[in-house]
């Protein structure tokens, strides 16, 4: 599944790129996010809670930073795993705009589902996807706009 968007944000740009690099911010607005652990500057962990429907799942996710252009452009790569289930990701972020602000966020995601959560169907995870990844964006205009 592909997703992609453009978000605005009146905020400086330096400024949304080191909330965009401190796992512990991004972290706190993921919806699910159990617990974080910074294993180095490119990498850590995360424990989610997944719903999908009626089915949940609890994955533990290897996050990487696989590209860093700063303050422009950050690419970050996810594998996780749950009981039966399984995910691949990679997410795209380009800032652009002044340098003052506001801040255009150009952002993009492949995600690829297997196992339990996969057999839910398209439609469903999709719709999800989408309600999650408006409650991530709202969170981070919300704490940046708030300076």
């Amino acid at each position: 599944m592909k997703f992609t968007g453009t978000d605005t944000i009146a905020a400086p740009r330096d400024r949304v790129w080191a909330f965009l690099m401190d796992a512990n911010q991004v972290s706190a607005c993921g919806p699910g996010v159990e617990s974080v652990e910074i294993i180095d500057a490119d990498h850590f962990k995360v424990k989610a809670k997944v719903s999908i429907g009626l089915l949940a799942a609890r994955f533990a996710m290897d996050m990487t930073m696989a590209e860093r252009q700063e303050p422009n452009l950050a690419v970050i790569g996810a594998r996780g795993q749950a009981p039966g289930s399984a995910v691949d990701a990679v997410a795209r972020m380009e800032l652009s705009g002044p340098a003052e602000g506001p801040t255009v966020m150009a952002w993009s995601a492949d995600v690829t589902l297997s196992g339990a959560l996969a057999a839910v169907g398209a439609r469903m995870i999709e719709g999800t996807a989408t309600r999650m990844i408006s409650q991530v964006f709202g969170c981070f205009r919300t704490r940046l706009e708030a300076g």
